[in-house]
């Protein structure tokens, strides 16, 4: 069955519409906050060495060491959408309204009002960390700081954030995918390049060996397999529906309820992360002269990527966010109302509370070897290859899971086409006698 020519125009249209809104994107990425001295900052990155603020610059697409007006990233609005998520599990009101169409509108607004307030805070505590920065010549990064710049940098950074949050909301108006994951997925992707050219520029110099070089490849390689097989994994629990008749035909019978094996998704190592970053982020604005700078300063260094500290607290944190966020994601209580709702039950079990009692049940089982696979892929391949890369953790699960999604979504929409052509192909769909 031939694909109609409109349809796959329109898909053209939707491909394209998605690449000219992230290549905006990437375009304003190179926008730097007013006031900032580049070449100053540029030394003093280049020579600052690994730090937690890496994870914050590869989720901006780079744009956090450029200082640029969208350094804040989408990650605001994120924080954001998960708080109200979370509220929404302890707070009735919210709940109630998360449950209603026109209550969801209401709480995605005040969400946006969130996200411009949670900006506002970081942006003007990134105005004074980049205030205090200079580079290896002793020059400042901010030629003139003050009350003035704090002021222009908070607002530029709100902006830039909710400009983000508005691209991101066409792009899933009129593009492939999620517009907010698709940035996400884009300012991973375009530093990856970056990555590459460092490994060769480092074989070059000779200071990484070619083993080195064929180890790294080969853990990017696995983890990329390894990711895409969990990632499109998921425990099917069978359904028996009541059969009725429709039409002279039957409905119902034996289906199947899909549960992800990881159910959290990438939320979990995502939050993590961003707990590991506080007492980094809380460090930088103590002042020198402060007494109790070296012992910030000690925990920062043993809270760097790739040591044992950060590991250790790392794994931990993504296997109580893994816990903390499944049922979020999967509602138990919802699918046992909603089986039972549709005469449907799961072979040996009631419906209603004892449905629930088993899907939860399936639901922790799956949540712990999800935790286990999450902890594996965020931290196993920089143990192995001994060196901090962007290609592993939480930044391939986003680059896999994204990609899986619009592939997915571009064969949903073929597929669509194709049973939307076979019945109209049929003599008994048309006409005056049609059933439908």
């Amino acid at each position: 069955m031939a694909v109609s020519q409109s349809k796959i125009e329109e898909l053209k249209k939707k491909i394209l519409f998605t690449l000219l809104l992230l290549f905006v994107y990437r375009m304003a990425a190179q926008i730097p906050v007013p006031g900032v001295d580049g070449a100053a900052l540029q030394s003093y990155f280049a020579n600052a060495g690994a730090s937690i603020f890496d994870l914050i610059n590869t989720f901006s697409g780079g744009a956090f060491k450029r200082f640029s007006i969208l350094a804040l990233g989408i990650m605001p609005y994120i924080t954001t959408s998960i708080i109200f998520s979370l509220l929404g599990e302890v707070i009735p009101q919210l709940q109630e309204l998360q449950n209603d169409a026109d209550g969801h509108k209401k709480i995605q607004k005040w969400t946006r009002y969130a996200t411009v307030l949670l900006c506002c805070v970081q942006g003007y505590s990134l105005s004074v960390m980049f205030e205090s920065l200079k580079s290896t010549g002793n020059i400042p990064v901010i030629p003139e700081p003050g009350m003035l710049f704090r002021f222009t940098t908070t607002i530029t950074l709100a902006g830039g954030t909710m400009f983000l949050l508005w691209l991101g909301e066409r792009i899933t108006e009129f593009g492939l995918e999620n517009g907010v994951s698709l940035i996400i997925f884009a300012g991973i992707a375009v530093e990856l390049p970056a990555e590459i050219l460092q490994k060769i520029t480092l074989f070059r110099n000779g200071e990484v060996s070619g083993i080195s070089i064929l180890i790294f490849v080969a853990v990017i390689l696995v983890s990329f397999f390894f990711v895409a097989f969990i990632e499109r994994s998921f425990r099917g629990i069978p359904v028996q529906y009541a059969k009725k008749i429709v039409h002279n035909r039957a409905y119902g019978g034996n289906q199947t309820l899909p549960m992800r094996v990881d159910t959290g998704g990438v939320m979990p190592p995502i939050l993590a992360s961003s707990l590991l970053a506080a007492p980094a982020t809380f460090a930088s604005f103590v002042s020198a002269d402060s007494p109790f700078k070296p012992y910030l300063d000690t925990i920062q260094q043993s809270l760097y990527p790739g040591q044992l500290l950060f590991n250790i607290f790392f794994g931990l944190l993504i296997v109580y966010m893994a816990y903390f966020y499944a049922p979020i994601q999967f509602k138990t209580k919802k699918v046992a109302e909603m089986l039972q709702k549709n005469n449907a039950f799961i072979p040996g079990f009631r419906p209603g509370a004892q449905t629930q009692e088993y899907l939860d049940f399936l639901l922790n089982r799956l949540t712990f070897f999800g935790s286990i696979y999450l902890i594996i892929i965020c931290i196993t391949p920089s143990l192995i290859t001994g060196t901090q890369t962007r290609f592993g953790g939480t930044a391939m699960l986003i680059l896999v899971s994204v990609s899986i999604r619009v592939m997915m979504n571009i064969q949903s929409f073929m597929y669509a086409d194709k049973y939307e052509t076979s019945y109209k192909s049929k003599g008994k769909y048309k006409g005056a006698n049609r059933r439908f």
